[in-house]
């Protein structure tokens, strides 16, 4: 029997020892950093609907129609693959309760690299943590190569 596959969201577990229990909702994700990379899997693995749970309740896409924004993430999900993720930084909640985590995703669309870096926003909502908001950036769009990026360094 061949070994089971690793987790999309590159920490270097199998899927089933990391990020499956929270896309089959056994498990909340313990921290911000733990939530991004569940959320990198779920778009890897098309598990639309952890992408939908995951979002802040005051992320825009929450006050529009949930199955429109369901069908948005599955095709954008289909289009593309995410081969790797690098988590550069991350920040602890603040006194606001605000957590930050900084990465590289690795995402390509019919062979085209349309990776990005990106400054995330989470908060917890009395459940789990939530996306709430980021800043994304073209690796072009850099002065220094993506992955020596922290967030105090990360352009504003």
């Amino acid at each position: 029997m061949p070994p089971a596959p690793l987790c999309p969201c590159s920490s270097g577990l199998r899927y089933r020892e990391c990020c499956a229990p929270f896309h089959r909702g056994e498990a909340e994700p313990p921290d911000a950093e733990r939530l991004m990379r569940s959320r990198y899997s779920a778009f890897a693995l098309r598990e639309v609907a952890w992408l939908w749970k995951t979002l802040h309740p005051h992320h825009p896409d929450r006050a529009r129609p949930q199955d429109e924004v369901l069908r948005e993430l599955r095709a954008f999900a289909q289009a593309h693959q995410y081969p790797k993720l690098v988590v550069m930084d991350r920040r602890e909640p603040d006194a606001d309760g605000l957590a930050q985590v900084l990465f590289f995703a690795k995402v390509f669309e019919k062979g085209k690299d349309r990776s990005f870096v990106e400054r995330s926003d989470f908060r917890h909502d009395g459940t789990g943590w939530r996306y709430l908001s980021g800043v994304a950036l073209a690796p072009k769009e850099l002065a220094v190569p993506p992955e020596s990026l922290t967030l105090a360094t990360f352009p504003r």
